[in-house]
């Protein structure tokens, strides 16, 4: 099993050098330096016998896993704001208060897998270019048609993945503005007739919720497939 801990500590490492020669020698670097930081990242980890393939299976994995956690936060706000709205007495506060830790735990955790999705883009986009520039390297051609149809069929499962990953993360930002809009109107209304008076919006932000979730739910089944299949 690889240390993928120490593995990105030294490409941590070999980038940092990197971008300090970049740095002192131009002021806008740009795409050229973000290119060499990704070249020297690459050959770090293969080094270790780690490769672009490896490297985006690590990816999606982490993807998977981040969306993961956000469905749980979202689970968790559902769970909050049904009881919420169920309140019959007590300390308001203090349920707002909780329910405000689950909007903020839940919008880091979209920021997350935004920030991870974006990242497999780019080694993705890496590992095709250098795929196609393989392929035509190679002279016999049973091998390089065989080549062809692999990068061909990877490619269409990275796209039905990515699909899939962009749809869910692109679904929490209108759940996560209008879980804000009821965070910020408990905020200001800590009283039994304003939870009362929004039982139609709960039911309507529940509901949005709760196909949140069987999205991420069958965004995750996806990436899981696409990582069985690298």
């Amino acid at each position: 099993m690889r240390d993928w801990r120490l593995i990105e500590r030294l490409a941590s490492f070999s980038l940092l050098l990197i971008f300090l020669v970049a740095s002192t020698g131009c002021q806008t670097v740009g795409n050229a330096a973000k290119t060499a930081y990704r070249s020297a990242y690459y050959a770090t980890v293969e080094t270790f016998g780690v490769h672009k393939r490896d490297i985006l299976k690590k990816k999606v994995t982490q993807a998977r896993d981040e969306q993961s956690d956000a469905e749980e936060e979202f689970t968790d706000a559902l769970t909050k704001l049904k009881q919420i709205y169920a309140f019959n007495g007590g300390d308001l506060e203090k349920q707002y208060n909780q329910l405000n830790t689950k909007y903020e735990s839940a919008a880091e955790k979209a920021a997350d897998v935004k920030e991870r999705i974006l990242s497999i883009e780019t080694v993705a986009g890496d590992l095709f270019r250098e795929w196609e520039a393989e392929i035509d390297e190679i002279k016999t051609v049973s091998l390089k048609v065989k080549s062809k149809k692999t990068l061909i069929t990877t490619r269409e499962r990275y796209h039905g993945m990515l699909a899939a990953l962009k749809k869910a993360e692109l679904s929490m930002g209108p759940v996560l503005t209008k879980f804000k809009d009821h965070v910020l109107f408990l905020k200001h209304n800590l009283n039994a007739a304003a939870i009362a008076s929004l039982k139609g919006e709960a039911l309507n932000i529940q509901g949005d919720i709760s196909a949140l979730i069987a999205e991420m739910n069958s965004s995750i089944k996806t990436a899981n497939a696409f990582i069985d299949s690298l």
